[in-house]
């Protein structure tokens, strides 16, 4: 692959990654359904979460200017089976936002399309059990399978897609901040938290979803200029912004219009239009659209990363890792992922797949933490560009977080997650082990061959039918 991601066209696709479905759709189903105003706690809460992973991320980062993001820490620190796990995790959590994000998006355009008379027939309007005569998510389909035709076109020319969409983003996130607090009605505001306080933090493992994205950034690693100094400064900014801009949008959307009245769908514009701005309204739905997109790029681009490593380690078939001669991007594992989070997203609700997403993620949070902890003791001596702060307070606070937001979610959640990870195991007994012995003697990812590399070492390797070999 090329190295051509800069400072801001990493913090870009961080932005892009984290605000996106959450800040326009998520933020107005959990605040109608389990959080009310208190809303705000539930992203605070997950926010601070967060941050705690994003420190132990940031440290990696620093020291290891590889492809593959937590597969790729913990196959280094605690080995190559609990590596295979997070990578196999990820694999699908990943692929899974993608399509929440898609479902998100649909739900902004189907908005836009109604404003102009355009109406698409019912079966298409969303996956079956989300209303009557639903059969499937056309819009989110169609989004995913894009998205996918950008990323094959090569990192380049999608990034600077990305950072210009991203930049519009921001702008009319911007002006639903200004506008919407001229709008608000701070009898809307009370009761402040009417499920009690329960449901800000029950709200908080759905809406975490929203604040993580540093993880996907990371997977950039071996497309990035100065990697080991700037991934990790793009992903204490592009978090440290989200956060800012996903507080005042609660409090706009919440005291614009009661929670009760909240649309799931399209929050941010109903709540506009409920006002009597219209004209905006439509704006916003525009913007959310984009908002969107950018997001869907960031973790398809992590996800076909992930799997790039994942194939190059011997773990799975060298074929899906392999790169394109001319654009020098992973397209299979692209198109795959698109495919498959095109069929997620035009046949299952939002829900159930946002808690999917959460609880792999989470998992994956609990293991890096862990990971960075046990690093700092184990081997001091490692070159640290950026070094977590507050050890070990930090870490520990990392995976207690996650252990905690994980419990809020539902017994069905756990029991996918567990049936996922059981065929990971399996594919891992019958293929990877042996697999990966011939592309890396040994076994597991030798964490002092990638601290002694350059952040120019494996830049625009590659070829068409293999991955380049592990080192």
């Amino acid at each position: 692959m090329v190295r051509t991601l800069g400072l801001i066209q990493l913090t870009m696709i961080g932005i892009g990654a984290i605000i996106g479905a959450g800040i326009f759709s998520l933020a107005a189903a959990v605040a109608r359904d389990v959080a009310g105003p208190a809303v705000l706690i539930s992203f605070l809460v997950a926010g601070a979460a967060s941050l705690c992973a994003a420190f132990a991320y940031a440290e990696f980062a620093g020291m290891v200017p590889k492809a593959g993001s937590s597969y790729t820490y913990c196959a280094a620190v605690l080995g190559e089976v609990v590596g295979w796990i997070v990578g196999w995790d990820l694999l699908l959590e990943y692929t899974a936002i993608v399509a929440v994000v898609a479902i998100g998006m649909s739900g902004y355009l189907g908005f836009l399309l109604d404003a102009v008379g355009i109406h698409l027939p019912t079966w298409a309007l969303g996956a079956p059990g989300t209303g009557s005569g639903h059969r499937i998510d056309l819009l989110a389909v169609a989004i995913c399978l894009g998205v996918a035709w950008l990323l094959t076109r090569g990192t380049r020319t999608s990034a600077r897609v990305e950072t210009v969409l991203t930049i519009v983003k921001i702008a009319i996130v911007l002006v639903v901040i200004v506008v919407g607090f001229t709008k608000v009605d701070s009898g809307n505001l009370h009761p402040f938290a009417p499920f009690g306080y329960g449901g800000a933090f029950t709200g908080a493992a759905t809406v975490f979803f929203a604040v993580f994205g540093y993880d996907a950034l990371s997977t950039a690693a071996e497309e990035s200029v100065e990697a080991r100094s700037k991934l990790p400064k793009a992903m204490m900014l592009s978090l440290a912004i989200s956060m800012v801009l996903y507080v005042l949008v609660c409090v706009v959307l919440t005291g614009m219009q009661h929670y009760s009245e909240l649309n799931p769908n399209s929050g941010i514009s109903s709540a506009f239009q409920s006002v009597g701005l219209s004209g905006l309204a439509n704006v916003i739905a525009v913007g959310a659209v984009i908002g969107i997109v950018t997001v869907t790029f960031s973790f398809m681009m992590g996800a076909s990363r992930l799997w790039y490593a994942l194939s190059r380690d011997g773990l799975m078939p060298a074929w899906f890792g392999a790169i394109h001669p001319k654009r020098k991007v992973p397209h299979r594992a692209t198109w795959l992922i698109g495919i498959v989070s095109a069929v997620l997203a035009g046949l299952l609700p939002i829900n159930a797949v946002a808690e999917l997403t959460n609880i792999g993620v989470l998992l994956a949070f609990v293991v890096v933490s862990a990971a960075v902890l046990i690093l700092r003791y184990r081997k001091p001596q490692l070159t640290r560009s950026f070094r977590c702060p507050g050890m070990p307070v930090v870490p520990v606070l990392g995976i207690v977080f996650s252990v905690w937001l994980m419990s809020f979610l539902q017994w069905e959640t756990w029991v996918r997650l567990g049936s996922w990870l059981v065929v990971g195991l399996v594919l891992y007994a019958g293929y990877g082990y042996r697999r990966t012995r011939e592309v890396m003697p040994g076994g597991s990812v030798d964490l002092d061959a990638l601290e002694g590399m350059s952040d120019t070492d494996g830049a625009g390797g590659g070829d068409d039918t293999a991955p380049a070999t592990a080192r």
